[in-house]
Formats: structure tokens, sequence, C-alpha cells
């Protein structure tokens, strides 16, 4: 992999992975941008005790721009875009319209390809494992930061999702805090720990289910199961066998496996619902461990956090979405249509040739 680092007209940081050595990448942004403006800020809730980014100049990001307006392809002639080279392996850029920034974190894009029309499961192998490449490096980078504690690679896939920007890209979150979800896992890891002497329960938890009737597929140094008490129609979490705390963690032979076993998790989501449905729209999470203090878990350390990431998506059956209704919303108890024995049933059904 070659790493070049460059900036935009406006200052954003852009680097390009390349999967050949001796790409050089000297292109410059020549768009007439002013500087970026934002106006985040974490406002601290204090009934709940979580955090909320106000963000108000997100109101104009570009939304479903055209194909041929894609600010996520190449420049190409005078048509210029947030990549000033003519073709590209993997991109990462800092967000224009930012949730976080400064004091409160970084946002990133990730493209993964410069081809508009595909999709991260139509990727190969070399092009998958650079994409995870990237997400290491950038979560190496970014937690140098000293405004960051925690960082976040996701996709958004999907009009259904929210998805602005058809283009193949996910994001990079880098947050100022210890996010609420994390939080929890941390908080029943230290309760866990004590009352069993010492016990992991990440390991607790990937034992049973590796014994159990939801295992999706497994390879050698990946699993992936559908979890006992499934939020989502359809969710799959994958864990290395080897438990790390982050993507710096993963050893090679982790990594080489990595993106058959990915590329092959995504492909089957595109079939769950059958031939001649859209693709399967879906959120892939990444949950590392914080880099900040963990003082506020009783005992916890950062390597009794287990790197994983959990996929899911908001389609519950051919045409119909799950939607986050009151006791979801209000409540956060989730009730899911799906019992996640059958949905690992119809994963397993689906698996390719």
């Amino acid at each position: 992999m070659k790493k070049t680092s460059t900036r935009l007209a406006d200052g954003r940081e852009l680097i390009y992975y390349d999967l050949s050595d001796d790409i050089v990448r000297d292109a410059v942004d020549r768009r007439p941008l002013d500087a970026t403006v934002t106006t985040s800020e974490i406002r601290r809730d204090p009934l709940l005790g979580d955090s909320v980014a106000v963000a108000s100049h997100r109101q104009g990001r570009t939304y479903h721009p055209p194909a041929d307006e894609c600010p996520l392809c190449p420049s190409r002639g005078e048509r210029l875009s947030e990549i000033p080279d003519a073709s590209y392996d993997v991109v990462v850029f800092e967000n224009r319209f930012p949730s976080l920034a400064g004091d409160s974190g970084r946002c990133e894009v990730v493209c993964f390809t410069s081809d508009h029309d595909a999709s991260f499961a139509g990727l190969g192998e070399r092009q998958a494992r650079l994409v995870l490449e990237a997400w290491t490096d950038r979560t190496s980078e970014l937690s140098h930061l000293p405004s960051v504690e925690q960082v976040f690679c996701f996709e958004n896939r999907g009009a259904e999702i929210g998805v602005t920007l058809q283009h193949p890209h996910g994001q990079i979150y880098a947050y100022p805090f210890t996010t609420p979800r994390t939080a929890l896992m941390l908080r029943q890891v230290a309760a866990h720990k004590e009352a069993t002497g010492g016990e992991n329960l990440f390991d607790a938890v990937l034992e049973r289910e590796l014994a159990g009737e939801r295992v999706v597929l497994e390879g050698e140094h990946w699993a992936a199961f559908v979890p006992y008490a499934a939020h989502w129609p359809y969710e799959v979490h994958l864990y290395p066998k080897r438990r790390v705390p982050d993507l710096l963690g993963l050893d090679e032979a982790a990594r080489t496996e990595f993106p058959q076993v990915y590329l092959e998790l995504l492909r089957r989501f595109d079939r769950i619902f059958g031939e001649g449905e859209p693709p399967t729209p879906y959120i892939a999470a990444w949950h590392q461990a914080p880099f900040g203090s963990l003082e506020d878990f009783d005992g916890v350390v950062r390597d009794d956090f287990a790197l994983h990431l959990e996929l899911f998506t908001i389609r519950r059956t051919s045409g119909k979405l799950k939607f986050l209704a009151g006791s979801e919303s209000g409540m956060n108890v989730f009730i899911n249509d799906v019992p996640p024995e059958r949905a690992a049933e119809r994963l397993r059904e689906v698996a390719s040739s």
C-alpha cells in the first residue's frame, strides 16, 4: 500500500491509498473554494448523560446529485470533484459538512472505489483489503488527536438508510468522548468480569454463539453470527476469533482472511430477499475500544474490549422496512419481527455456490 497525503483547495486533508507503489499523486484541486466554516457543538443531556452534536451547517450538504455531478467520482477535464486526480483506488478526506470538527472531533469520508456504480460487495479481495488498511491507518492517526477518544468506521448503504450520495463510500467519526453504546458494553464487561472472577464477556458470548445454531459463516480467523438478542430483522456480528481491542491489533492472518469472509457476508445480505429485489440497505459498523480513560468502568482495560463489526438492515421483508416507532424511539426497547434463529438460517440458505 502507498499512502499520499495532500490538501484540497479549502485546506481539508485528502489521502490516497494505492495498491501500487509507483503511483504519483500530484493533481491539484482547481476549485475556487472558500475555507470550510463549521458550527459543530457538543451538548450533554443532563438526564440521559449522553451527548448530542448540533451541526446546523449540515443543512446545506450535497443531496442526491445526478451521477454526472457526483462529488466522490474522480475529477476529469473541467468536471471537478472532491478528488482532484482522474483516478484512484481508495481515498479518504475530511468531510466538507462534518458533524464533528475542531475540539468536537473530526469526520472523514472513505471512498471505496472510483467506480460510481460499484458496491462494497462487488469489490475484489485486494481492493477490500486496501479499504481495511485505510480504516486501520485512519484509526491510528485519529487516535493521536488530542480531542479524540473513540474512532468509529462505518458504511451507510441505500437510500432507505438515508444515504444522500450513491457512490460507494463510508465514513469515519472521531468522537471527543466514549459513545453511549460503547459505554453500555463496557459496563456489562465490568459487571461480568466482577461476577465471574475475571472472565471476559466478549469471549463468553463468542464461545456460546459458535456452539449454537445462529452461526452464519466461519473461517479460520473470523466468525459471523446472528446474536441471541438481535435488535434488527437481519443482524450479523463479525468477530476475529483472537480478541483484539481495535483494528490495529489484527495480525496478518486475520487481515488476509477478512476480505474473503466480509465480502461473502455482504453478498449474502444482497440475496436475503430473493432474486429481482433491489440491493439490501444496510449499516456496517466497526466497534473499537475507546482510546480515552476507562476509569469510569471499574476494573476494565482496553484489552478487555473486543473489536467486532455489526452489520444490519432495516428491511424486514420484501418491500417492507423496520421503522423505529414508539417503543424503539421512545423507550429504546426494540421489537424484532424476525426470530434470530430464522435470520441465521436464511443467511446460510443464500450461501454462494
